[in-house]
């Protein structure tokens, strides 16, 4: 993933460094560790952190929320819920503030261990979302915030000094920068450098027209000076056939121990105009110009094949594959509920090799209550399986496994009772259109589920046994894509069970779960 150049003793690596959904990320450093944190919106747990010794390689090492009452989403739907959060850390303190757009709003844990236990929240009665938070060198620490809407409000970035101990502002919050005109600046972060105070945002809007641009001050509450250049970072110019690599912003700058700067940002990759796998992780080096602005990458553009002069730590190749067994450890942190999980509906201890799924009378057509249990899609290309030892009891019950967006646009290949016959279906959910597509009958026994893709199709088979795959259909991957459905999230590959609006009576026991990159 890393290699030495012949000239000036570059490097090169990949982008993005964390594929799949991983949107608005933060990054800080302490001493020679580097973590980074993700919006989760209405999945469970939040926040996921990340560490890594080079910027490149990233390993998760837990979640920031992982109590419901640190993070209530039984209202939340998909794309609600935890907004951009940041991650700072301040004498040996660990603080993540974030947004929860379906509770009370701002708020911010603390750790002293990255992996956790973080605290319960501390609320911010700060107005608006994607929150900030500076620790000055004179001992004030400072929130900023975004304020898009709402009456009588003058859209921009909000700064209000705070106590840290207790969330209270110490003033009213004052509206510092408006941006250079993009709609919804928001994604705000200060840094000091030199006697400058540099407040960088993203505007345009988390599609084709995202960008990042920044402003200075001698004075942390302004007034504040646009970058001549601005904006430092956007392909909103490009177009699919120049760069597959759109909706580029939401930025944090990192300096290594080396003294080297790097930005952090979320784009996603398209093709033929459509995306699947959500807001990507990218990573982009950054030079400061002789009139102390940051540059990054010469052009303010990122590629998949990046050049740098220098990464703080050796790259390795990274396997992004799983095979899950589900023996008696905890499922991997790569794994994601869907709103706040009843956790006696998910059982790795009833039976013993097994994960065992209760379902309930929700579908994944509704809001709150469905039985879920997936982890993010993370490349165009490739398969993932499980087998399932199912025997629905009741007319309409099923499990199985789904490729899922959102409530509102999902596919999926499960196993059901109709009548006396328990039988394999692909379904498809895309806003009012519900219709199954195809359905076998199965002997009894378990079933292996597959699915594979590429970046224009999904392909659905069984198997029983031994015996030979039975296809069941492809799918057009453009419906699940948020130019088509919306949102802000990419496709999860989830497991699940229900009743159908009925309580469900049989357990669905799921043997082995796998996921394998197919470039």
């Amino acid at each position: 993933m890393c290699a030495a150049s012949a000239a000036g003793a570059q490097v090169s690596y990949q982008n993005p460094v964390l594929p799949g959904f991983y949107s608005d990320p933060s990054v800080c450093r302490v001493g020679s560790d580097y973590y980074m944190v993700h919006s989760s919106f209405g999945y469970f747990p939040g926040v996921p952190i990340f560490h890594s010794k080079n910027l490149v390689n990233w390993e998760q090492i837990g979640h920031v929320l992982t109590r419901p009452s640190q993070v209530p989403l039984q209202k939340a739907g998909v794309t609600l819920g935890i907004f951009a959060p940041t991650l700072r850390c301040h004498a040996g303190v660990y603080y993540m503030i974030t947004t929860n757009i379906t509770d009370k709003g701002t708020f911010y844990v603390t750790a002293t261990d990255p992996r956790g236990p973080w605290s319960d929240p501390v609320w911010v009665d700060m107005p608006g979302i994607d929150p900030s938070l500076f620790f000055d060198d004179d001992g004030k620490v400072w929130v900023t915030s975004t304020v898009n809407w709402g009456p009588n409000i003058h859209e921009g970035i909000h700064l209000a000094q705070i106590d840290i101990r207790t969330g209270k502002l110490l003033g009213a919050p004052k509206n510092v920068w408006a941006g250079t005109g993009g709609r919804y600046p928001e994604g705000p972060h200060l840094y000091k450098k030199d006697g400058w105070y540099y407040l960088m945002i993203a505007e345009g809007g988390t599609q084709f027209g995202h960008k990042e641009t920044i402003a200075r001050s001698r004075r942390i509450d302004g007034p504040y000076t646009g970058d001549p250049a601005n904006p430092i970072m956007t392909h909103a110019d490009m177009n699919a056939e120049t760069s597959e690599i759109q909706g580029l912003g939401h930025g944090d700058l990192v300096q290594t121990q080396d003294g080297a700067w790097f930005m952090v940002a979320h784009a996603f990759r398209q093709h033929h105009d459509h995306q699947i796998l959500g807001r990507e992780t990218f990573l982009a080096p950054v030079q400061w110009d002789r009139n102390a602005w940051p540059v990054v990458n010469g052009d303010g553009t990122v590629s998949e094949r990046m050049q740098a002069a220098s990464l703080p730590g050796p790259v390795a190749k990274q396997d992004l594959g799983q095979k899950a067994d589900f023996g008696a450890a905890p499922l991997g942190l790569e794994w994601n509920y869907l709103h706040n999980p009843r956790t006696d509906r998910y059982t790795l201890a009833e039976r013993p090799g097994y994960l065992r799924l209760h379902g309930t009378a929700a579908t994944l057509g509704d809001v709150d209550g469905v039985t879920f249990v997936g982890r993010r899609q993370q490349h165009f290309g490739f398969e993932a399986g499980t087998a399932l030892d199912y025997t629905p009891k009741a007319e309409g019950e099923e499990a199985g496994l789904t490729l899922f967006k959102d409530d509102q646009h999902h596919y999926v290949l499960a196993v059901m009772r109709r009548g006396q016959e328990r039988v394999a279906v692909l379904r498809i959910r895309l806003g009012l259109i519900a219709s199954d597509l195809r359905s076998v009958a199965l002997a009894p026994g378990p079933v292996t589920l597959r699915a594979s893709g590429t970046a224009d199709r999904y392909a659905f088979s069984i198997r029983q046994g031994e015996g030979a795959w039975t296809s069941m259909g492809e799918l057009d991957t453009r419906y699940l894509s948020s130019v088509t459905a919306g949102g802000f999230t990419g496709v999860y590959i989830g497991l699940y069970a229900s009743g159908n609006g009925k309580p469900a009576t049989a357990p669905a026991d799921f043997d082995w779960f796998s996921y394998q990159p197919n470039p």
